[in-house]
């Protein structure tokens, strides 16, 4: 193995660190993709937890550390390599899947938006945030999961916006304590409004019948979005769809236990419980291993780079 094919696979290996690390729900449901298809979902989510990390674990000077390493990622995509992992691993990933780099610099300016923009008027302005720090992330792993035969990736594209959408307006529904705590609030001030709910109050920790109807009202918008999302599941490749349907049930359960504790999110970060995660787990890696099998009977020659 050359020098440079060691470091690309070390690059791999660290941003499947980081993804075990800060992404558990995400990283259990990338084991069931296919081995070739694994590094470049890892490689996707460790740029975006860099990036953001940038913004909500900042340093002296977060505006010019995250415009340093835009710029860096976006010199080394043109470059083609990397000395830095993670950017290693990204530039990697989107020449590999042919990835428009048009959507990496929507999700850094999206990035950039969260130094200086604090809340949003009303849902079509979160939704206008939300292209960049979801809807491309959807369009990124795209190409990376692939899309059934005889489909197009552009018939997949609306479908992949609304599952990035929805898994982080499950993220904004979570972790409403964390965001106001660094001075950001991701909830439709109109919404908020009409509930009778303050910024105060969120930073307060009040939980009351108000924030609760908000928060109900919230759920069932992020669970429009899942349905908006899923009949894409059968426009991508079949052995891609199971680890689609681990990650949906998984951010899907985060709502639920929303709803189990009373909606008192203030209180606490809510979480999927490992043995549910597992349980989730085992639930799809049959069909996982069954659409493998499926697949190589059909082309034998279509095995992974890594003979799995």
């Amino acid at each position: 193995m050359s020098d440079r094919s060691q470091q690309l696979a070390a690059a791999y290996a660290h941003c499947a660190s980081i993804a075990a690390q800060h992404g558990k729900s995400y990283h259990l449901a990338t084991r069931l993709l296919t081995p070739d298809r694994r590094p470049a979902v890892h490689a996707l989510y460790a740029a975006a937890r860099t990036a953001d990390d940038l913004v909500d674990l900042p340093g002296a000077d977060p505006a010019g550390d995250l415009a340093a390493w835009s710029r860096a990622v976006l010199t080394d995509l043109e470059a083609g390599w990397s000395d830095d992992p993670v950017r290693l691993a990204l530039v990697h990933t989107y020449r590999r899947h042919d990835i428009p780099v048009e959507h990496l610099v929507d999700f850094l300016a999206a990035m950039t938006s969260d130094l200086t923009v604090d809340s949003y008027a009303d849902m079509a302005a979160l939704d206008r945030y939300m292209w960049g720090s979801a809807a491309v992330i959807g369009l990124q792993v795209l190409p990376v999961l692939g899309t059934a035969p005889g489909v197009q990736r552009k018939e997949a594209e609306p479908y992949a916006i609304a599952l990035g959408e929805a898994f982080q307006l499950t993220n904004f529904l979570r972790d409403v304590a964390e965001d106001v705590d660094r001075g950001r609030v991701y909830l439709p001030a109109d919404v908020m409004a009409a509930h009778g709910v303050t910024r105060d109050q969120l930073a307060q920790r009040r939980h009351d019948a108000r924030f609760e109807g908000l928060m109900r009202e919230m759920v069932a918008v992020v669970r429009r979005r899942y349905d908006d999302a899923a009949p894409g599941t059968t426009l991508l490749a079949p052995e891609s769809r199971a680890c689609v349907r681990a990650a949906t049930d998984l951010y899907g359960g985060i709502l639920t236990e929303i709803e189990r504790t009373g909606y008192r999110v203030l209180d606490g970060r809510v979480r999927v419980s490992r043995p549910r995660r597992l349980a989730v787990f085992a639930r799809r890696l049959t069909a996982a291993q069954l659409a493998r099998v499926r697949v190589t009977m059909a082309n034998p020659k279509s095995r992974s780079s890594t003979g799995a």
